[in-house]
C-alpha cells in the first residue's frame, strides 16, 4: 500500500516521526493512500491567532502567548491525527488546556484551539463517548467565556454555534469515512470469498474430470501389461485406448483452464461500478455485443481492471465512463475520467497492459491532460467468423448479489 511505502521511506530518515502510525486516524481513514501536502489546508484556521494579535491590543502585548498557542495547537493536532489512536484523548485534553490558557489574552486563538480539541476528540471512542467529549469541550468554552471572562452574550452564543457546527461536521465526516472504510473491507471480503469459492469449484471440476480418466488409464495400462506376453494385438489395442483417453483428457483440461483464465468484460465493468461508486465516483458505461475470442476478451477485461484501479487510486475523479464499441473488423474500448490527469508514470500495471494487448495485436493510446482527466483507448482487430458474446454487466452484478 502507498501508506506503507511512504512510512518505510521516512522511517530511515531523521523525519521518521512525521510518518503516520499504522493505527493512526490518518491511516485508518485513508488505508490506500495517505494524503499529501493538501492535508495541511486543515491548519489554515490557526491564522486566527495572528488575526486577533493584529486587532487586539491585549494580544499584541502578550505576543509570546500568541506564538506559543499557535505552535502548540499545530503540533498537538498533527500528533493527534498521526500518532497511535490510543493517544488521541491525551492530545485533545492538551488542546483544551491550550485554548483555555490562551483565551484571556488571544480571544480568537483560544477559541480556535478549543475547536481543534473538539475535532480531535470526536475521532476516537464509541459514538456516545465522542458526543460526550465534544459537549464537554463546548461547555468548557461557554463557562470560560460567559462566566470567567464575561464576554458579551451575543458573542458567546455566535461562537458557540460556530463551534457546534464545525465539530458536528467533523463528527459527521468521521462517520462517513468509517462507513467508506467498512464498505471497502466488505467488498474485499466478498472478493476473497468469491475467489475461495472459485478455487473450490475448480478443484472439484478437476477432480471429477481427471479422477475417472486417470483411473481408466491405470486399469487399461495394467491390462495391457498382462496381455503383452499372451496376446500382443490385444495389448496394443489397450494401449491405443490409453492414448486416446489421455489425449481426450488433455483436451478437456485445456478447455477447463481456458475457461478458468478467461475474464469477462461485463464482469470487470460490474466490479468497477461497485469499486468506483463506493469511492464516490459515478460510473457510466455502454457495452456493445461483440463477437470476441476468449483471449481478446480477457485482455480487454484486464485493461478495464487496470484503468479503473488507476482511477480509484490516483485520478481524484468524480465521474468515469467505460465504452465498448464494435465494428465489422475491430473492437474499441475507451475508459475515461474527469480527474486531475497529468504525466503518466510507467509502472508494472501499464507494462503488463501493453504486453497483453500486443499479444492480440491491439493498440493502446493514453491521453492524459493536466486538469482534464485521462482517456485510455484500446483498438483491437476483430477476427472474422466469431460469434462469441458476453452478458450484460447488470446481470452479472445481480447474480453476484
Amino acid at each position: 500500500m502507498a501508506n506503507t511505502r511512504n512510512a518505510s521511506r521516512i522511517s530511515s530518515s531523521p523525519w521518521r516521526w512525521l510518518a503516520p502510525a499504522p493505527d493512526s486516524i490518518t491511516v485508518r481513514h485513508h488505508p490506500e493512500d495517505v494524503p499529501g501536502g493538501e492535508w495541511l489546508i486543515n491548519f489554515i484556521w490557526l491564522l486566527w491567532y495572528f488575526l486577533d494579535a493584529t486587532f487586539n491590543p491585549l494580544a499584541r502585548e502578550y505576543w509570546p502567548v500568541t506564538l506559543a498557542g499557535f505552535v502548540a495547537t499545530g503540533v498537538l493536532t498533527f500528533l493527534a491525527f498521526n500518532r497511535p489512536v490510543r493517544w488521541v484523548r491525551l492530545f485533545g485534553v492538551a488542546l483544551v488546556a491550550v485554548g483555555v490558557a490562551a483565551m484571556p489574552y488571544n480571544h480568537s486563538g483560544g477559541v480556535t484551539s478549543l475547536v481543534y480539541a473538539g475535532v480531535v476528540l470526536v475521532h476516537y471512542g464509541t459514538m456516545r463517548q465522542r458526543i460526550a467529549l465534544a459537549m464537554v469541550v463546548w461547555l468548557v468554552f461557554v463557562v470560560d467565556a460567559l462566566w470567567l471572562l464575561q464576554w458579551p452574550l451575543v458573542l458567546v452564543v455566535s461562537l458557540a454555534l460556530m463551534m457546534f457546527g464545525v465539530v458536528g461536521g467533523a463528527l459527521m465526516r468521521d462517520i462517513a469515512e468509517r462507513r467508506q472504510v467498512q464498505l471497502r473491507l466488505s467488498h474485499d471480503e466478498i472478493r476473497r470469498l468469491a475467489a475461495t469459492a472459485e478455487r473450490e469449484r475448480i478443484g472439484r471440476d478437476l477432480h471429477d474430470l481427471l479422477g475417472h480418466t486417470l483411473s481408466l488409464i491405470a486399469l487399461k495400462s495394467e491390462l495391457a501389461n498382462k496381455l503383452f506376453d499372451r496376446d500382443a494385438a490385444a495389448a496394443k489395442r489397450e494401449m491405443l485406448d490409453v492414448e486416446r483417453v489421455a489425449r481426450d483428457a488433455l483436451a478437456q483440461v485445456r478447455r477447463a483452464v481456458t475457461g478458468i483464465r478467461a475474464a469477462g468484460v461485463a464482469a470487470e465493468v460490474a466490479s468497477a461500478k461497485l469499486l468506483l461508486e463506493s469511492d464516490g465516483v459515478h460510473l457510466d458505461y455502454t457495452l456493445a455485443d461483440a463477437g470476441m475470442p476468449v483471449e481478446m476478451e480477457t485482455a480487454l477485461a484486464m485493461c478495464v481492471r487496470e484503468a479503473v484501479t488507476n482511477i480509484q487510486r490516483h485520478a481524484r475523479a468524480s465521474a468515469a465512463r467505460i465504452a465498448l464499441e464494435a465494428t465489422a473488423d475491430k473492437v474499441i474500448l475507451r475508459v475515461e475520467d474527469n480527474g486531475r490527469g497529468g504525466a503518466i508514470v510507467p509502472g508494472n500495471g501499464l507494462a503488463g497492459m501493453r504486453e497483453r494487448l500486443a499479444a492480440i495485436g491491439a493498440q493502446l493510446q493514453i491521453d492524459s491532460q493536466q486538469g482534464r482527466g485521462t482517456v485510455v483507448k484500446v483498438t483491437a482487430p476483430l477476427p472474422q467468423a466469431q460469434t462469441l458474446s458476453f452478458s450484460h454487466p447488470e446481470k452479472v452484478a445481480q447474480s453476484a448479489g
